[in-house]
């Protein structure tokens, strides 16, 4: 459905897709369900803007055919590409540098103190994007545990976009997409590729992360518990009652005093107890 609008300078240009409210409103409770994801009123532009690909695809005139669709038995098959189009995937490696500093001297060090019976680490990236979150995680890991050999350590990222997962298991960057690692560690940790402007994962950081599909709104298959778990911008999506509950979950999933770490823009305040801050934008389980 074609539908003129005014440019700025008082041309007129069409607009090939209009989302009105009701398909607008159909498509958030949607999205609120399956994901918890909350579409709020001035995201309107940016969901149709996003959606516009997927339509043109299915050869569906308007936004309510699509909404039909979803609607009917072709709807949970489509979920995966809904969520791919609507959801955001900015990042960079050793984003917030202060977790990973606490992360080595706060989680890592103490646990090669211990010199416990069975050495395990497990990290939980929650929303890894493109990887570079769960990678900068294994570098530090990888650094911090040189000398403890025989340990059983594993990073699981997980995201509920396909297309991301599929880009962070190649572990390939572009050159510029390394600034931010330390160079310490990309000496270490990264290898430069036929491709001069490409750099790829070494294969000891990689063997360190799993990646998996997972909406954290669902029921979540893992069964041990974490060190620490990171939820980085993540939280900002959903409403208060749905962060509740998804911070009781992470401190079900965490050891006693393991380590949960927010976004620069979340916290905890108001919203779970059973945290106590140990640093910025940093909590420890405490019950």
């Amino acid at each position: 459905m074609l539908n003129r609008q005014e440019t700025n300078n008082g041309h007129r240009r069409e607009r090939e897709f209009e989302l009105g409210d009701e398909e607008f409103r159909f498509l958030a409770s949607f999205m609120s369900r399956e994901t918890g994801i909350v579409l709020s009123d001035h995201k309107r532009d940016m969901v149709c803007g996003r959606l516009v690909k997927r339509l043109r695809a299915l050869g569906m005139r308007d936004f309510s055919d699509y909404c039909d669709m979803l609607r009917g038995p072709k709807g949970a098959s489509e979920v995966e590409n809904l969520v791919n189009a609507i959801t955001t995937n900015i990042t960079n490696f050793f984003r917030e540098p202060h977790h990973f500093d606490h992360l080595r001297d706060q989680v890592l060090a103490p646990r090669l103190l211990e010199r416990p019976r069975r050495p395990r680490v497990r990290i939980w990236s929650a929303g890894c994007s493109s990887g570079e979150e769960p990678y900068s995680i294994a570098m530090t890991m990888a650094d911090a545990l040189k000398g403890g050999g025989g340990w059983d350590a594993l990073v699981l990222a997980t995201d509920i976009d396909t297309n991301v997962l599929r880009r962070a298991e190649q572990g390939l960057y572009p050159l510029k997409a390394v600034d931010h690692v330390p160079e310490t560690y990309r000496k270490r940790f990264l290898r430069r590729t036929n491709d001069s402007d490409m750099v790829q994962v070494s294969d000891d950081v990689r063997r360190l992360v799993r990646f998996r599909r997972l909406n954290l709104h669902e029921n979540w298959p893992m069964k041990g518990l974490f060190d620490a778990i990171f939820c980085r911008n993540v939280a900002i999506y959903f409403d208060k009652p749905t962060q509740r509950q998804l911070f009781n979950r992470y401190a079900d999933r965490l050891h006693m005093g393991g380590v949960l770490y927010l976004g620069h823009a979340e916290s905890l305040i108001g919203v779970s107890d059973r945290f106590e801050v140990v640093g910025k934008t940093s909590y420890r389980r405490i019950q």
